[in-house]
């Protein structure tokens, strides 16, 4: 008999969602998970994932200058979506207990792929890019802007735009990248 209260994986683990573990999270799965989630819930005019979102996030980061910790932070900064799903800002700003577990699952996929400790200038980096896209998914997929003024981006936000299986490909491909390099330089 299947257990109800618990999420199935791409690569088969079984676990309660409401219940983040280290041992249940997986590069492999939330890169899968987060080619096929889309941005905006789907409200964009065009199929665009939260992982191309994460992917242009880590690109921004490196043409800013910031470093592979930043990078890889800016391109994991989503992943709990992979377990628990995405939603709006408005209403996860209403649902407390939401935010408390998706808190949860970004320390434990921070901790386990990056490092325990992700300084408040890390993640004040990666907030920084990841409304900077914000802004500009919103005015290139749907014409609207969302802030008074246009932060400054350094790439193209629908370069690189494909299928989800490419996306996920190029999701893994760069956490490798950066896992390496950072690695090396420790």
């Amino acid at each position: 008999m299947v257990d109800k209260n618990k999420i199935s994986t791409i690569t088969h683990i079984r676990f309660d969602p409401s219940e983040p573990k280290w041992d249940n999270i997986g590069i492999e799965d939330i890169a899968h998970s987060l080619s096929m989630l889309t941005r905006a819930n789907g409200h964009f005019d065009t199929f665009f994932s939260v992982a191309r979102h994460s992917l242009n996030c880590a690109y921004e980061a490196k043409q800013r200058g910031f470093d592979c910790r930043v990078q890889l932070l800016c391109l994991l900064h989503d992943a709990a979506e992979a377990y628990i799903g995405d939603m709006t800002r408005p209403l996860k700003m209403k649902i407390p207990e939401f935010s408390e577990i998706e808190k949860k699952y970004q320390d434990i996929i921070f901790s386990k792929f990056i490092s325990p400790e992700i300084t408040e200038e890390e993640r004040s980096k990666a907030r920084l890019i990841d409304d900077a896209m914000l802004y500009h998914e919103f005015l290139t997929f749907n014409g609207e802007e969302l802030f008074d003024r246009a932060p400054d981006i350094k790439i193209d936000v629908t370069k690189g735009i494909s299928g989800f299986r490419e996306t996920e490909k190029e999701f893994l491909d760069l956490f490798r990248t950066l896992e390496d390099e950072i690695q090396q330089t420790e």
